[in-house]
């Protein structure tokens, strides 16, 4: 998908935004959960530096970058609107490039990756463990049966508070249910409050199963 175009409104995004907390409400609801537990996270990998205002006018706080290089320009234009996370594939080379940007790295994936912020990050540094649930090649993520062995290296050098993941592409929301089900297992076995998972796809049944992040891009700008 290239970059949006030009013409992004602060009134479509608000109103965009407005119907997907609607959504959130209806299916927290129907888990007896409170709405206010779950931040919508715009994804803007294919949004416009100049495009990034319309996005703080219609009231969205928390903003995920996937690139190093654009989340440095897209800060340095816009640092003060929002908060910012890194929800791409964490490269250890660029673990440095992000750290001073972010309030949350939501990717954590690799050991090499995590060397670097044993070097640059200080033990109050917040981040998420990527889980690859599906075993998908083609994805980064820490396995379910390494995920223990892996928190026990990530003590003492970052704060883990939680996991995030990306269920194989469907058309169907609900075929991702068993993934976001398994995460919430996950979690909570291991006391950890955070869970980054579901988008424009399938974001309420991923807040069903408990999400307390979602990240949300095309519809919010379409």
């Amino acid at each position: 998908m290239a970059q949006l175009g030009t013409g992004l409104s602060a009134e479509r995004v608000r109103a965009n935004l407005d119907r997907v907390r609607e959504q959130i409400a209806a299916a927290a609801a129907r888990a007896g959960r409170d709405p206010v537990e779950v931040e919508v996270c715009a994804a803007i990998k294919y949004v416009p530096v100049d495009e990034l205002g319309a996005l703080a006018d219609a009231g969205i706080e928390v903003v995920g970058e996937n690139r190093a290089q654009d989340l440095e320009a897209k800060v340095a234009a816009h640092g003060e609107r929002f908060e910012w996370d890194f929800i791409g594939q964490l490269q250890s080379r660029k673990v440095k490039q992000i750290l001073p940007h972010v309030r949350l790295i939501q990717s954590l994936a690799s050991d090499s990756a995590l060397r670097q912020l044993e070097r640059h990050a200080t033990r109050d540094t917040e981040v998420l463990v990527e889980v690859n649930l599906a075993g998908e090649a083609s994805k980064s993520g820490i396995a379910p049966d390494e995920l223990d062995a892996f928190l026990e290296r990530a003590a003492g050098i970052v704060r883990v508070t939680g996991l995030m993941t990306m269920p194989p592409f469907t058309e169907e929301a609900e075929a991702s249910r068993p993934y976001f089900a398994r995460l919430r297992e996950l979690a909570h076995e291991r006391s950890l409050q955070r869970l980054s998972m579901g988008t424009t796809q399938d974001f309420p049944v991923a807040v069903q199963e408990g999400a307390t992040i979602v990240r949300i891009g095309t519809r919010l700008y379409a």
